[in-house]
């Protein structure tokens, strides 16, 4: 049966992730977490003094873009890709706080979109991928025939990642991480370039009630029911 591409969009700290390499795995199909790639940079642009006050600070980040080399590498122990950045893993590095802090201001920037959503768009040329995101049904696959979009609460949302955080040892406060969850989605949904958006086509799914489990169960049969419309 023809494979098909998948995009699931949404607010920070849905699960986007989570549930897309658990799909992706059900299906047999590739999982791209487009969020490590501008996490990434996002680091990149913090080793380097790129990071300011100011906007004037952060563009000089464009001239550093042909420096910076993004690959995902499979880790078979794991069973799935980890995300390096010329060379290095930086998998654990990129989840933490204070990146999740800078990256919204680095996906402001055109330059970068552009760059990495030609990357993205390339990895999806051979169909048979899951990619998650902010503006994937939007921008980088708007002709994906089965899209998703993640919502839930800001409340929800900022616990699931306080405890995420927790459980890997960072220092951080519940009201911390609140204040981090809405000024993400402030940033993401009023950005000039690839705002976060719900493509017209796309299942809203909020998800603020369910467990993994039940969400995996019902976008798994929808992603089964969409295959075999667009095979049939």
């Amino acid at each position: 049966m023809g494979k098909i591409n998948i995009a699931i969009d949404g607010y920070s700290s849905t699960g986007k992730s989570t549930i897309a390499k658990q799909l992706a795995k059900a299906l047999g199909y590739i999982y791209v977490d487009t969020g490590a790639m501008y996490r990434a940079v996002t680091l990149y642009a913090m080793r380097h003094g790129l990071i300011g006050e100011t906007e004037e600070e952060l563009k000089r980040l464009v001239t550093h873009l042909p420096k910076i080399n993004l690959q995902f590498v499979h880790n078979a122990d794991l069973g799935f890709s980890e995300m390096y950045l010329n060379g290095e893993n930086v998998e654990k590095e990129i989840r933490a706080l204070p990146v999740s802090k800078q990256v919204s201001k680095v996906a402001t920037l055109e330059a970068v979109r552009k760059k990495l959503v030609a990357m993205q768009q390339e990895m999806g040329k051979r169909k048979g991928v899951v990619m998650d995101g902010r503006d994937i049904g939007t921008d980088v696959f708007p002709d994906a025939e089965f899209k998703i979009f993640m919502t839930a609460s800001p409340e929800t949302r900022a616990f699931r990642r306080y405890k995420e955080l927790l459980e890997k040892g960072e220092k951080v406060t519940y009201d911390e991480v609140l204040v981090n969850v809405r000024y993400r989605d402030a940033i993401d949904s009023n950005r000039k370039f690839s705002p976060l958006k719900k493509a017209e086509n796309a299942i809203e799914f909020d998800n603020s009630d369910m467990g993994l489990e039940e969400q995996l169960d019902r976008i798994y049969n929808y992603a089964l029911r969409k295959i075999e419309e667009t095979n049939a």
